[in-house]
């Protein structure tokens, strides 16, 4: 009997044995992982079968995670994935095209150039009761009698003097000299956009605010043309008569064209703006390029430079009002225009890429 009864407290004392050791394992895992998470403590006992890794002077000793503890790596996402570069060049352009259209001062210029077809509509209704004579007032001013249509046409030509240019030369000019002044480029830049990525959209914004700008004038001026002058078949240039909608089609196209013109203008002026950190004379030096060009192009001793000027070809889409379409005066104003952006971009590439920005 007493044989038995030692047997059973022996088995109780092994059994309280091995819950003290089994305690005190948990205790020193607990105890490695505190230590891990505070960075104060210095002396840090292992994990069992997890050997310490040295630690630098001063600091604790963290114990080697296990391979199947660890905590799997999740690789940035690519191209395709939500925040990738194409959603984020997405949203960067939108934020942009809010900044520039919620501006008051862009919201006034746009107001302005609504008004002028209003304003040139009424003049010349009160004004033109009859086709008047080769050469008198602008391009398609004659024509403007026998169709509302051309009401379009005649408002770019003056609009092309001077409000269409100085607009696009504001919106550019202020693109980076502007966020320069305002000390917020250099926060732009702190976002893993890349300056490339910057000048593009700047530039993309450029694009289609000039576009904005041309279609707001043809939307109102074929608006007003319509009410206060003849509407219906279009005669062309070459003495043709289409219907109206196809009129229509071909003042669209003028106005594509006027875009691409100003988005050239638009290069001039990025590529300014990133010279100087004041917009005013990023905008200065745009609008002082249109009006040289468009005195030297009216000088004919210096006609072999005219095909180079800038807006040389601002005005060369008659030939869109002919059946069948002359091509040659739009082409050759699409590559001038295409060389500018290109040449001018290089340069904001250039300046921009390599410049210190500490504002």
């Amino acid at each position: 009997m007493s044989t038995e009864s030692d047997r059973l407290a022996g088995r109780a004392v092994d059994n309280r044995q091995f819950a003290a050791a089994a305690g005190s394992l948990d205790a020193a895992a607990a105890g490695s992982l505190d230590a891990t998470a505070a960075p104060g403590s210095t002396d840090v006992p292992a994990a069992a079968g997890s050997p310490a890794v040295p630690a630098a002077p001063g600091l604790p000793e963290v114990p080697d995670v296990p391979a199947d503890q660890r905590r799997p790596h999740r690789p940035t996402e690519g191209p395709t994935g939500r925040g990738g570069p194409v959603p984020g060049w997405l949203r960067f352009f939108g934020s942009e095209i809010r900044l520039v259209f919620g501006r008051p001062r862009n919201l006034a210029l746009l107001g302005v150039l609504a008004v002028v077809p209003v304003f040139f509509g009424i003049v010349f209704r009160l004004t033109i009761s009859a086709p008047t004579g080769p050469g008198d007032g602008p391009p398609f001013l004659n024509q403007l009698a026998g169709n509302g249509v051309f009401l379009t046409l005649v408002v770019l030509s003056l609009l092309l003097l001077l409000l269409l240019p100085l607009s696009v030369a504001v919106i550019s000019g202020d693109a980076i000299a502007g966020e320069a002044g305002h000390g917020t480029l250099r926060g732009l830049l702190t976002v893993p956009a890349g300056r490339t990525r910057l000048l593009s959209v700047k530039y993309a914004v450029i694009c289609v605010f000039s576009l904005a700008a041309c279609l707001l004038v043809t939307v109102i001026a074929l608006i007003m043309g319509l009410i206060l002058f003849h509407n219906g078949p279009v005669t062309l240039l070459s003495g043709t008569t289409v219907s109206l909608g196809a009129g229509v089609l071909r003042v669209l196209l003028v106005t594509v064209y006027v875009a691409v013109a100003l988005m050239s203008l638009g290069a001039v002026g990025l590529a300014a703006s990133t010279l100087t950190q004041h917009p005013i004379g990023a905008i200065a030096s745009a609008l002082v390029l249109v009006i040289a060009s468009e005195i030297c192009d009216q000088v004919p001793q210096l006609a072999a430079i005219h095909a180079y000027l800038p807006t040389h070809f601002w005005l060369s889409w008659d030939g869109l009002f002919r059946s069948p379409i002359d091509w040659s005066g739009v082409s050759h104003g699409l590559v001038s225009f295409g060389v500018y952006a290109a040449i001018f971009c290089s340069v904001a590439w250039a300046k921009f890429t390599s410049a210190d920005v500490t504002s």
